[in-house]
C-alpha cells in the first residue's frame, strides 16, 4: 500500500519515516512538509528500504495534495504544535491547523484514503481519579488553543464518519529521540536544560500534578498496529506509556544529572488540574504500550552530553 505522511519532517513524522520499513505491506511512502522550520536535515541519509519520496508542500493551501494519487493511508501530522506557546499565536494556529485538517479530510474523501488522526490527551481538563474516552463531555475542557483545536477536529470527524474511514489517537506528551525532535515538550525541554546547567522551569501549580506521557517508540507501535490490523473503525483511543507527575519526571532526570536547578514560573494554563488518563481501550484492541520513559530520558541526555 502507499502511505502519505503530512508534517513528515517533524518530531513524530521523522521517526515514522525513518522506521516505516518495519510496517508490513507498505510499498511506497510519500512525505510532505512545508519546511518552514528548516527540518530538511531529517531527510539526510534516509534508508533506501523505506522507499521514501519527498515533496515540499504547504498542506494549509487548498488542493495542495491533489498531485498525489493511489494513497491508501494518510498519517496527518502537519500542524503548529506547542500547547503552552499557542496563546501567543492563537489566531495563526486556529487558521493553519484547521485549514490543514479540512484539506486532508477532503483529500481522503476524494481518494477513499483512510486517515490516522492525532489528537491530544490535553483535551481533558477536569480533575478526576481517571479519565477515559467515555468519560463524557464534562471532562473535555481544553486549557489551550492547541488542545481546543484538537477537540474541534474530533468533532469534525464525528460529522464525517459516514463518508470517511479514520481512527483518532489522543497522544500523551511525546518523549524520545528523532531526527526532527523538538524541545518545547516537558521531558525533552527538561533534559536540554539539565545538560546546559540551566534551571528546569516548572509551572508553580504543576509539580505534583499527573499528566500522561507517550514514548516515541510506543507512538510508532501505534502506527504499525493501526495499519497492519486495519484499525480504522472511526473510534477514539487514548495513547500513553504512563502517567507521571512533573516531580517524578525530574527525579528520573536527577538519576543521571545530580545537580538540577528548579525554577517555578507562572503559566497561562493555570486552572488545568491533575488527571490520570486510561489507555485500557487500546489494550482491549490488542496493543499494550509499556516503553520505559526513563530509557527515553537516558538516551536524550546521552545524545546531548557533549554540549
Amino acid at each position: 500500500m502507499n502511505i502519505l505522511i503530512t508534517g513528515a519532517c517533524g518530531h513524530i513524522g521523522s521517526y515514522i519515516a525513518e522506521n516505516i520499513f518495519k510496517i508490513n505491506k507498505v510499498k511506497k511512502v510519500y512525505l510532505v512538509d512545508d519546511l518552514k522550520h528548516g527540518k530538511i536535515n531529517t531527510l539526510f541519509n534516509s534508508k533506501k528500504k523505506n522507499k521514501l519520496k519527498f515533496f515540499i508542500c504547504d498542506v494549509s493551501k487548498k488542493n495542495s495534495l491533489n498531485f498525489l494519487k493511489n494513497i491508501k493511508v494518510v498519517i496527518h501530522l502537519a500542524s503548529l504544535t506547542n500547547a503552552a506557546g499557542s496563546f501567543r499565536i492563537k489566531k495563526q494556529m486556529y487558521k493553519n491547523n484547521l485549514e490543514c485538517f479540512r484539506n486532508v479530510i477532503n483529500f481522503c474523501k476524494k481518494n477513499k484514503s483512510k486517515l490516522i488522526h492525532i489528537s491530544s490527551t490535553s483535551v481533558y481538563g477536569k480533575q478526576a481519579d481517571i479519565v477515559d474516552e467515555d468519560s463524557g463531555q464534562k471532562f473535555l475542557n481544553p486549557q489551550s488553543p492547541y488542545a481546543d483545536i484538537k477537540l474541534i477536529e474530533e468533532k469534525i470527524l464525528e460529522k464525517e464518519k459516514k463518508k470517511l474511514k479514520f481512527v483518532t489517537f489522543r497522544f500523551g506528551t511525546i518523549a524520545g529521540i528523532s531526527k526532527g525532535m523538538r524541545f518545547h515538550t516537558a521531558v525533552n525541554k527538561f533534559c536540554l536544560n539539565a545538560v546546559l546547567n540551566l534551571p528546569i522551569q516548572v509551572y508553580s501549580t504543576a509539580l505534583n500534578q499527573y499528566r500522561p506521557y507517550l514514548s516515541l517508540t510506543d507512538a510508532f507501535k501505534i502506527f504499525k498496529f493501526c495499519i497492519e490490523k486495519n484499525l480504522f473503525n472511526n473510534q477514539v483511543y487514548n495513547a500513553l506509556s504512563g502517567n507521571f507527575t512533573v516531580n517524578q519526571i525530574i527525579n528520573k532526570i536527577r538519576k543521571h544529572k545530580k545537580k538540577l536547578k528548579i525554577k517555578f514560573i507562572k503559566s497561562e494554563i493555570m486552572n488545568q488540574l491533575s488527571y490520570h488518563v486510561s489507555n485500557s481501550k487500546l489494550k482491549e484492541a490488542g496493543l499494550n504500550l509499556n516503553n520505559n520513559l526513563e530509557k527515553d530520558i537516558r538516551n536524550t541526555l546521552s545524545l546531548l552530553r557533549n554540549i
